[in-house]
């Protein structure tokens, strides 16, 4: 069995190697908190998509089937009924407004459930309360810089080399 960096475990590591393992094991929380916060809001626009799907064939029952199927249904009731022709398409009208209430029930269903995912409010108070324990950490104290390997000698190494 190793760490993430290769070593045995229980062996002894350096601070450098300590670091570069806390580091990858950070940006893998970071990356797997993005990857859930992703699936989390597909599977919310999923539902929306669903609802609004419902809600547009609620209309489109309602739309485009009230002409023929009011003249057929009414005609269909007239027949087997003898009614007035009135009360006929009365009825017809009805079953339509029927079948778009039940397509809209459907659609406020999906609507609520996509509502009350908290899926991306989870993922990002969770991504507060890693940031708020990183700015707790405090960094180990660096021994004193040699006199020549102040960041300015080693700047001015740098631009006379270039």
């Amino acid at each position: 069995m190793s760490a993430p960096d290769g070593s045995p475990v229980g062996a002894e590591r350096s601070i450098g190697q300590l670091f570069a393992s806390a580091t990858a094991e950070m940006s893998a929380l970071v990356h797997d908190e993005i990857a859930l916060a992703k699936a989390q809001l597909k599977q919310d626009v999923k539902r929306g998509a669903t609802s609004g799907g419902a809600f547009s064939a609620a209309g489109a029952v309602l739309i485009f089937s009230l002409p023929m199927l009011n003249f057929a249904l009414a005609y269909g009731i007239r027949t087997w009924s003898d009614w007035n022709l009135a009360v006929c398409f009365l009825l017809s009208f009805a079953a339509n407004v029927l079948v778009a209430a039940v397509l809209a029930l459907i659609g406020v269903t999906f609507a609520k459930k996509a509502k009350k995912s908290k899926g991306p409010q989870k993922v990002a108070a969770s991504m507060k309360e890693t940031a708020v324990v990183l700015q707790k950490a405090k960094p180990h104290p660096r021994p004193e810089l040699a006199q020549d390997r102040v960041p300015e000698a080693i700047e001015a190494v740098a631009r006379s080399s270039s």
